[in-house]
């Protein structure tokens, strides 16, 4: 086996967002496009020489070629050791556990998340460092600067290796190691939670449905729930990951789950329903007659995890991506927590995981997670649902309802403009961000703008800053609007809208309803129906 040298020029585009690279698949596959990332993470990251990393993705399209690319070019760099999942297949949760588990240098992630997969569907690179999260952004600049420089890239002659069978195996020098993707994870899981406790639950006729979208957390789900908590035959449904997850958006939302949804709310539901996305990395959460917004669960979580064996001692902080509602913080300033509001994207929340600042954090786009990895974790958020109901003996409705009668409730919606013309969406947030200094005190609509930010983050732990992380306007009546552009997307914008409103004693059900004010306030400030076209939002959550 032989180091081959093979001459290459810098490609255009190859800046990764807040969660790597993510293209079409088409591009990544084009000859020498997915070799200039990696060889450019190699050089941003000082060299992997005598470096063990780990690498696995979620199973889709191009997933099994990219791995074996990754293989020879890491064993022509001269990295010692790289796991990889068997297949090549790893969640982003379980990723993460085995790069802290193992002390690796890092890891490569091959996903594109929750975006849907094949041929004509999309694809994504990730770096992770030896935190386990995603890389922060002095390294993903350093990586984009590497990628514009680029002027060869090495790799290994040398023929595909065996990735389905469990073992070691010689690359040229380097040991690759493959092990199954499952087991750590899972005994983690029994490390974290009180599996005795959810026996009994499924043992007394407790019913659930998980939906794991065809995606990678099929085999974790099926493990844990079916297996070794009790779960009856069945409860995972969708279970067998494919290259283009059936065909579907492995996306765990009320408008691309709709059929779980659906069976939630007819005549003989489950007590409780879940789902999870491509990578395992989000979460959806529902119980009988009840859907749990992404900012209720991660603020019903803080409240009630010292139930669980893993939390018992508490916590020691929470933290939420700026756009997430503010239901946590009302737990927090109850409890006596430190609460952090952090830009979106969960490499915010490693430094404060790492320096003990927190022990819980969460976004609104699905994704909760806590300090036992530094992802998001999708199955881990569902096993602790399961804990607390086990342990409380409510149902999701019971529960949501005391939390509400505690805390009061925070009506919240996330409105998103898919696949928007780019230049019109960047003009609607520059136009609107020109204006903040003058909305205090404008009327929009029926509400009042009290306050109007770019939102900018300093660090405080590292002192690092972000800045222009969306637009943030709160109104008199505590009312609350956040747009950002999406980094998530693959072609056009994506313009998301956040939608908050507040009330001690809520009334009513229907949240567009309750804040159809807020978002008549804000198509007055943005003008989005003129400025894209749109006469409604493609998704609503």
């Amino acid at each position: 086996m032989q180091v081959k040298t093979v001459p290459t020029r810098p490609i255009a585009g190859q800046k990764p967002g807040t969660s790597g690279l993510r293209k079409k698949t088409a591009q990544f596959m084009q000859p020498g496009y997915l070799e200039n990332f990696i060889q450019a993470i190699w050089n941003g990251i000082g060299g992997v020489a005598g470096k063990v990393l780990v690498l696995g993705g979620d199973g889709r399209f191009f997933n099994d070629r990219a791995a074996q690319v990754i293989l020879r070019m890491a064993a022509a760099s001269g990295a010692a050791r790289v796991i990889v999942g068997q297949g090549a297949v790893l969640s982003t949760p379980a990723a993460s556990n085995l790069i802290r588990r193992h002390g690796a240098d890092g890891g490569i992630i091959l996903s594109a998340s929750h975006n849907p997969g094949g041929p004509d569907q999309d694809f994504g690179v990730k770096y992770n460092t030896a935190n386990g999260g995603p890389a922060p952004e002095g390294i993903t600049d350093a990586i984009h600067a590497a990628s514009e420089t680029l002027d060869h890239y090495l790799t290994l002659d040398s023929a595909d290796i065996d990735l389905s069978r469990l073992g070691e195996t010689r690359l040229g020098d380097m040991t690759v190691r493959v092990v199954d993707p499952v087991s750590d994870y899972a005994e983690m899981m029994e490390s974290l939670f009180d599996f005795r406790a959810m026996q009994r639950l499924f043992a007394g006729g407790f019913h659930m449905r998980f939906d794991a979208m065809h995606a990678v957390t099929g085999p974790y789900a099926a493990e844990i729930l079916e297996r070794r908590l009790g779960a009856a035959p069945g409860s995972v449904i969708n279970a067998k990951p494919l290259p283009d997850f059936g065909k579907g958006h492995p996306d765990p939302n009320p408008v691309w789950a709709k059929p779980l949804y659906d069976a939630m709310f007819a005549d003989n539901a489950p007590d409780f329903a879940a789902a999870s996305d491509g990578d395992g990395d989000r979460n959806m959460v529902m119980g009988r007659g009840i859907y749990v917004t992404p900012s209720d669960s991660l603020a019903v979580l803080a409240a009630q995890a010292h139930l669980c064996p893993g939390y018992a001692g508490g916590l020691r902080g929470v933290a939420r991506s700026m756009p997430t509602s503010r239901a946590v913080d009302r737990v927090a300033q109850a409890r006596g927590l430190p609460c952090f509001a952090t830009p979106t994207g969960w490499k915010f929340f490693g430094t404060l995981l790492d320096a003990g600042k927190v022990t819980l954090c969460g976004e609104e786009s699905f994704g909760t997670g806590s300090d036992h990895v530094r992802e998001k974790d999708g199955l881990w958020a569902v096993l602790m649902w399961l804990n607390i109901l086990a342990v409380t003996g409510r149902s999701v409705a019971e529960l949501m309802d005391a939390h509400w009668a505690e805390f009061g409730r925070t009506w919240y919606s996330r409105h998103d403009y898919e696949a928007v013309d780019a230049a019109a969406a960047e003009t609607l947030m520059a136009d609107l961000r020109a204006a903040l200094p003058g909305l205090a005190g404008q009327k929009a609509g029926a509400l009042t703008v009290t306050e109007a930010e770019d939102f900018a983050y300093t660090d405080p732990v590292d002192g690092s800053k972000a800045a222009r992380q969306g637009i943030q306007i709160s109104f008199a009546g505590g009312e609350r609007a956040v747009l950002r552009l999406s980094g998530t997307g693959t072609e056009g914008a994506t313009l998301r809208v956040y939608l908050e409103a507040y009330a001690r004693t809520p009334e009513g059900s229907d949240t567009q309803a309750a804040l159809a004010p807020v978002a008549a306030a804000v198509e007055a400030l943005a003008g989005i129906q003129a400025r894209t076209g749109r006469t409604a939002p493609d998704v609503i959550t």
